[in-house]
């Protein structure tokens, strides 16, 4: 029997962890798709589902409106070219041009389709890569095109409109970009989708009152005492991450309307979802048991059962042996040199 590949050891190791887990009805393990818009408020009390998780989205802020710190912030966060998940198109200049001339021709979007990219520029002073700014030289420039996220692999008609983006916005500086061959690229990305999307696991746990219905005004009350707060969303609740501007560790979602509605204290909820996005969050601030935690706690403070998808309780073992096909997760994970809470993981599981 010939020898496996990396590529086919890893990809048959995935597939063992994804069918170890399958059994589990409330382990949402699944590669993400686009999503239709969701349906109008079903009945009062209904929960609101966990699929769109709160995210703090990196962004440079316009020239001029940020402080000092807040700009360095801001630059720390924006996303950066990863040579792991991004093809990479650098561009040869004849002379070294402005920051505020590089900013001035991006494109207005940043999306080729489904697909993020970036672009950067070596600073004179520096030799660094980094986002364009105001007041600095750059002697070179480069831009990343995602190859994979929730919606798939970078497809054809994707890599030809960067194409398109990034030469327009060469010439307009005098710059000469060298891209990869399409056919090369589309099929790295399908390789990396290949590789990472049996890895993309999201937990989901529903809380259901065992009595009475709860106000919102209650329910935030209780989530308040195991560190949720508002989120950016109605009917949103999150355990913020721990670093400035990270995505949530933990989503508590219940029924937007009741959130929205002027008598927060007497609109009824019966259920809610509590919810984990495990490769936003870095293995070492240990997420699933504050998320097993969570659920635990609020149960009790609530007086509420814990059922999964098919409204079947979640029994403590459940809880046990999710953690523990968790860690194999987190492993092939970083055999991937994509960690869980890293930047490129980050990017890549969004």
């Amino acid at each position: 029997m010939p020898a496996m590949t990396l590529t086919e050891a890893l990809l048959l190791a995935a597939a063992l962890v994804l069918a170890g887990l399958a059994g589990q009805g409330w382990w949402r393990l699944r590669k993400v798709r686009p999503r239709p818009p969701a349906a109008g408020p079903g009945p009062t009390g209904s929960a609101s589902g966990a699929e769109n998780l709160d995210r703090t989205e990196p962004s440079l802020e316009p020239a001029g409106s940020l402080g000092f710190g807040d700009g360095l912030r801001a630059l720390r966060r924006a996303p950066r070219i990863d040579a792991l998940i991004d093809a990479i198109v650098p561009m040869v200049l004849e002379s070294p041009v402005s920051g505020e001339a590089v900013l001035a021709h991006l494109p207005s979007s940043r999306r080729a389709g489904t697909k993020p990219f970036i672009i950067e520029g070596r600073d004179m002073q520096t030799g660094d890569w980094a986002p364009p700014q105001p007041d600095h030289l750059y002697t070179e420039l480069q831009a990343g095109i995602q190859l994979a996220n929730r919606n798939g692999a970078l497809n054809q008609i994707e890599y030809s409109e960067f194409v398109q983006k990034v030469q327009a916005f060469a010439d307009a500086l005098g710059a000469a970009p060298d891209f990869p061959d399409m056919r090369e690229v589309v099929a790295r990305a399908r390789e990396l989708d290949a590789l990472t999307s049996p890895l993309d696991a999201q937990l989901g746990v529903t809380l259901r009152s065992n009595s009475v219905s709860w106000s919102v005004g209650y329910l935030q009350q209780i989530a308040a005492r195991h560190g949720f707060v508002a989120g950016a969303l109605p009917g949103r609740l999150v355990v913020p991450g721990a670093e400035d501007g990270a995505p949530p560790v933990l989503v508590l979602s219940f029924d937007a309307q009741a959130a929205l509605d002027d008598a927060q204290q007497r609109a009824p909820v019966r259920e809610c979802t509590l919810s984990l996005d495990v490769p936003q969050t870095p293995r070492i601030a240990e997420p699933f048991p504050a998320w097993h935690a969570a659920a635990r706690g609020l149960t009790d403070d609530m007086d509420a059962i814990l059922v999964d998808d098919t409204g079947q309780p979640v029994t403590l073992h459940a809880f046990a042996s999710i953690g523990q096909d968790l860690q194999i997760l987190y492993d092939r994970l970083d055999a991937l040199d994509l960690p869980a809470g890293s930047p490129a993981a980050r990017r890549l599981f969004s």
